[in-house]
């Protein structure tokens, strides 16, 4: 009788471990899907081009995924150090991939974005949030480093400058190994 008591007693206690822990995680974390250490989720894009192409397409190449929307004002305020920091110093690096998707938005939409605002990146579009599901429910923009394995070494959520830095080491880090 002891012993089953002391058994429901874990596993009382191990529920509310359990439950307080997830109460402790933010909302960014809950909406995200992905994990790190995963492998990458598989979809398939259409790059400008009009090519389709796989993530898997992409392995043996370090990748960030980045997920933005042209109304998020963070997104707005990441997006020009996306183009500057990230592909100005990588765009020639053929061991990298930088995919840039608007969500919900389609291609022409991006055309316009892209050319108003002056980047270079190639904009894939994903109108019906069929890739960005696959790794979050909501939240942008949010960025996603995947090794040359395919799996996910780095996730964040927003845009702030001490995270952004955070991101180019982890990437300069990959790259150089």
């Amino acid at each position: 009788m002891k012993s089953t008591s002391l058994f429901l007693l874990a596993i009382v206690l191990l529920i509310m471990f359990s439950s307080t822990l997830f109460a402790q995680q933010s909302e960014e974390e809950k909406a995200t899907i992905v994990q790190l250490g995963q492998l990458a989720p598989h979809f398939v894009f259409q790059n400008e081009a009009g090519e389709e192409l796989s993530i898997s397409d992409l392995k043996g190449q370090v990748v960030m995924i980045n997920f933005f929307a042209t109304w998020c004002g963070p997104c707005l305020k990441e997006l020009p150090h996306v183009e500057s920091d990230i592909f100005g110093t990588y765009k020639d690096n053929p061991n990298f991939r930088l995919l840039v998707i608007g969500r919900e938005h389609n291609s022409v939409e991006l055309a316009t974005f892209k050319e108003k605002k002056g980047y270079s990146f190639q904009l894939i579009a994903d109108p019906e949030r069929k890739i960005y599901s696959k790794f979050a429910a909501k939240f942008i923009p949010r960025n996603f480093i995947i090794d040359r394995e395919g799996k996910i070494i780095y996730s964040s959520v927003g845009f702030n400058e001490a995270e952004f830095a955070e991101l180019k080491k982890v990437l300069a880090f990959e790259l150089a190994n």
